[in-house]
């Protein structure tokens, strides 16, 4: 399915964020410390099982359920 890793990066952001700018650009830079480039992943890029997993354990430990 196309597109799963940026889903679970928005849903990561936006719970985080809960509509605060701010914290949505904190929440893409600690993403982006681990590992994870949000800007690179849209809608109908392909997933990478590798990422998809990297994309669980920063959620994990940011505390967000995806």
């Amino acid at each position: 399915m196309a597109g799963k890793i940026h889903q679970m990066i928005q849903k990561i952001i936006d719970s985080r964020a809960q509509g605060n700018p701010v914290l949505a650009q904190a929440t893409s830079i600690k993403l982006l410390m681990k590992g994870i480039d949000c800007s690179k992943w849209k809608n109908n890029s392909a997933d990478d099982p590798a990422v998809l997993e990297k994309v669980r354990q920063a959620a994990a430990e940011l505390n967000v359920l995806v």
